[in-house]
């Protein structure tokens, strides 16, 4: 690979022909997987926990909400770094759980106890595991129990090669919302060529990104409601990772950056609005983005998914024209967060593959050592 073929960039360009292949994967094993999961997600009392670290615990948070309104089940997003600490205040010991495992390489320290744990310490447990390495532990388990366990296994091209989550990020989040619908994968077809249309509308202003990473700022601060919020979760960890901590990154909702948040706001700060479709939902957004852009020290922003706004005036407006749909959508968002790391990785001199030159950060996450819980946790 030349030195300036980053894997980094190849990885985020593919993304939408990656979905493709990631919907074709699922509707070849449709029968399988609705086989395995409508039975479960009959079971009286049923709660879903979406589990993963890092990004993947972020593919949980962005996803929480609409799994539980597709399933009707009581549905959490707790990533494995607080289950392996403190199982006892996250699983619910007398209820059935359905465990989904979110995790690229599948072997990480915390996915892999979380799942003893769970098994440990509830009484009924089914799980369905979405991962991106076929030969990680993970992918492993799911294959070797097939009575109560399932595995989802991505195309080879959405395990990264580099150091940043991006296609892996994005396949897990697709492969999450798309399982859990009733209806059959293929009636997903048109949102999916539309989710593309939008992340290739998005890489045609690759140049409009470069742009504003040249630009003297360190702080950014990623906004979002709802789904988008675990998306702004997710930008904010991108851009700080492929920065190496150079811009530090924040992420909240619209109406939660108002109590207190606001206060990291200064004239080196970013302003990222990934803005709702829905219109009740973007008034919300909208006054904030007002309010801010008459700050005297004249902020940043960037307006993700909306045509440019009278009293609006940000340097960088993208529509990407959701129309009403507020669900698949907030998968071509991610690529916001992964161009800006991209690029603002370049301008520090950095190398987006491996960001990291103190080895602090890494693909897979290395030193933690599991310790045995006590006994008077396990069922």
């Amino acid at each position: 690979m030349n030195s300036k073929e980053f894997y980094t960039k190849k990885e985020i360009e593919g993304q939408p022909k990656l979905w493709q292949q990631v919907f074709e994967l699922l509707i070849s094993r449709q029968k399988e997987i609705k086989e395995f999961l409508v039975p479960i997600l009959e079971i009286p009392d049923l709660h879903i926990i979406l589990s993963g670290a890092g990004s993947s615990s972020f593919v949980g948070d962005a996803a929480q909400g609409l799994v539980q309104n597709y399933t009707g089940c009581a549905t959490s997003a707790i990533a494995t770094t607080d289950i392996v600490t403190h199982p006892q205040l996250y699983l619910p010991k007398n209820k059935p759980i359905l465990l989904v495992s979110i995790a690229r390489s599948g072997n990480s320290p915390e996915s892999v106890e979380t799942i003893a744990l769970v098994n440990g310490f509830c009484k009924n447990v089914y799980h369905l595991i979405i991962t991106c390495n076929s030969k990680g532990e993970l992918a492993r388990y799911g294959c070797e129990n097939p009575n109560d366990a399932c595995a989802i296994l991505l195309p080879e091209e959405a395990n990264d090669q580099s150091l940043a989550m991006t296609g892996s990020f994005t396949s897990m989040l697709l492969s999450l919302l798309l399982v859990f619908r009733k209806e059959h994968f293929e009636k997903a077809k048109a949102e999916i060529e539309k989710i593309m249309e939008q992340a290739n509308l998005i890489l045609d202003h690759w140049d409009s990104f470069k742009m504003m990473a040249t630009r003297e700022f360190n702080r950014v601060v990623f906004l979002g409601s709802g789904t988008m919020l675990g998306i702004a979760k997710e930008c904010h960890l991108k851009l700080q990772e492929l920065s190496d901590g150079a811009v530090i990154c924040k992420y909240d909702s619209f109406l939660g950056f108002r109590h207190g948040p606001r206060a990291i706001t200064n004239t080196k700060t970013l302003m990222v609005y990934l803005f709702s479709p829905m219109e009740h939902v973007y008034k919300y957004e909208l006054d904030l983005a007002k309010n801010i852009a008459e700050d005297p020290r004249n902020i940043t922003c960037i307006s993700i998914g909306r045509k440019r706004e009278e009293g609006l005036s940000p340097c960088f407006n993208l529509n990407l024209n959701f129309g009403k749909c507020e669900e698949l959508n907030i998968i071509p968002a991610a690529l916001v967060g992964q161009i800006l790391g991209y690029y603002k990785s370049l301008a520090l001199g950095l190398n987006p593959d491996e960001p990291s030159k103190s080895g602090t950060i890494s693909r897979v996450v290395e030193g933690v050592t599991i310790y045995d819980h006590p006994k008077y946790l396990s069922v």
